[in-house]
């Protein structure tokens, strides 16, 4: 066991880098930290510098000084000899998210980063930056762990499952927030109940909850058709389930699944918002100006309260619980993207999965699921196979795999309209999609 860790973040210029930075402070003890190297590319200059200050400082007030804090645009260097890469990246930057919104919603589409037509946008100038990056591993650290908070996280993490030998984990917050809000209906602290979840990342759904020798569904289920539904992240605007839609499930969706399942709503709702105060990725950029000059404040030396609005909350919760579990060998049950290997039947064993899994020394073992209902499983299907299609498209820029991705999608227009879609996806992405030239 190694007794000083080389700890690589790649995308620190990001507003969550100090969510993530809290994270290990508050896991000093089990994570024997040497070395943090924040990279980023040329352009993040300013933000990065930024956030390297703002961590210094909070390391500073916790008596962690002695922890080595590199700034660097040289990624190989920062990767060379990590055991543990952070990749929290944004390629096209909120630039990349806001026409992907706006060109879905141009073409009557809900604009979404992971989903639909602007998750398909998202994987496609990702996924080959993400297949570089693990090139890089393979050479420099090749027994680091990649934890990969970079959306589409699912896809991305399918990508490189497929086609490296890196070893990958996909993280998501979704999970995390829904156990935490279990956790609040139930009174009762998280170690002492288990959940599970199962399905593909921003697209699981709660399967069971076991609290003092009972499944506790019903109750948590009674309680959000109540109104008390605290399992939705805090960039999402509050709504309500139908109750029909519950009540048959037997299962709680998580927030994400709104969108197919209450497509037409969110879609006038969405319009209704980029007449206004503008898309969620324009009202992202807004909010990280601010978070940005809060975090310049040479006075800072902690999180503060205000990025808990950003969507990223309890990000380091996953990212750090994730390390201290491989390191220590902790055997915790949490909620990852990883190779299914059969613990969802029905779906192919190598693509990936979100499902809770054990986290040992050698990685995530996935928790068996119970079979799906037949249409519930349907959809997963489907999705599933619009994101391996999607993934082939971003590898190999087929544009025939990229349109039989988007015909599968239940959020995507068919016809006329995604043909113009589609053409004008790869118009405007022509920098971050060369693949497609």
């Amino acid at each position: 066991m190694k007794e000083h860790l080389k700890i690589t973040i790649i995308g620190a210029g990001s507003s969550y880098t100090p969510e993530l930075i809290e994270g290990l402070i508050k896991r000093h003890y089990e994570l024997p930290i040497g070395e943090l190297w924040l990279v980023d590319i040329k352009d993040g200059e300013n933000k990065v510098s930024i956030i390297g200050s703002l961590t210094r400082r909070m390391l500073e007030k916790n008596n962690l000084s002695h922890i080595a804090v590199h700034v660097t645009f040289d990624r190989r260097q920062a990767l060379k000899g990590a055991d543990f890469v952070c990749s929290q990246f944004r390629a096209g930057c909120l630039e990349g998210r806001i026409r992907d919104e706006r060109i879905s919603l141009k073409y009557g589409m809900i604009g979404q980063e992971t989903n639909g037509l602007g998750g398909f946008a998202n994987a496609c100038r990702t996924i080959p930056v993400a297949l570089e990056i693990c090139r890089e591993m393979e050479a420099l650290c090749p027994d680091a762990w990649l934890l990969n908070f970079t959306n589409p996280s699912g896809m991305v993490t399918e990508a490189i499952l497929k086609h490296t030998k890196v070893k990958v984990v996909g993280l998501c917050n979704v999970p995390v927030i829904m156990q935490k809000g279990i956790a609040s209906i139930l009174d009762a602290d998280e170690q002492d109940f288990v959940l599970q979840v199962a399905g593909l990342n921003h697209f699981i759904w709660a399967r069971q909850i076991l609290h003092e020798g009972r499944d506790k569904m019903q109750d948590v289920m009674d309680e959000i058709l109540a109104g008390n539904d605290p399992l939705v992240p805090s960039n999402i605007p509050p709504f309500e389930w139908p109750a029909e839609l519950l009540c048959n499930m037997r299962m709680i969706p998580c927030a994400y699944l709104r969108y197919y399942y209450t497509s037409e709503d969110i879609l006038n709702q969405e319009i209704k918002e980029a007449s206004g105060e503008g898309t969620r990725g324009e009202v992202v950029k807004a909010m990280e100006q601010r978070l940005f000059e809060i975090y310049r404040n040479p006075n800072l030396s902690e999180k503060p309260k205000e990025l808990e609005k950003r969507g990223g909350q309890y990000y380091s919760e996953a990212a750090c619980e994730l390390m201290s579990s491989i390191y220590n060998d902790k055997r915790t049950i949490m909620h990852i993207n990883t190779r299914n290997n059969g613990a969802i039947n029905g779906l192919p064993d190598d693509c990936a999965v979100e499902v809770s899994c054990m986290i040992t020394k050698a990685g995530p073992v996935p928790l068996n699921v119970a079979p799906f209902p037949d249409d519930t499983l349907r959809l997963i299907q489907l999705i599933k196979e619009f994101e391996s299609l999607t993934v082939e498209a971003a590898v190999n820029g087929d544009r025939h795999a990229a349109h039989r991705a988007l015909i599968l999608n239940p959020l995507v227009t068919t016809g006329t309209v995604l043909e113009k879609a589609l053409d004008e996806t790869i118009e405007a992405n022509r920098d971050h999609m060369p693949q497609f030239r």
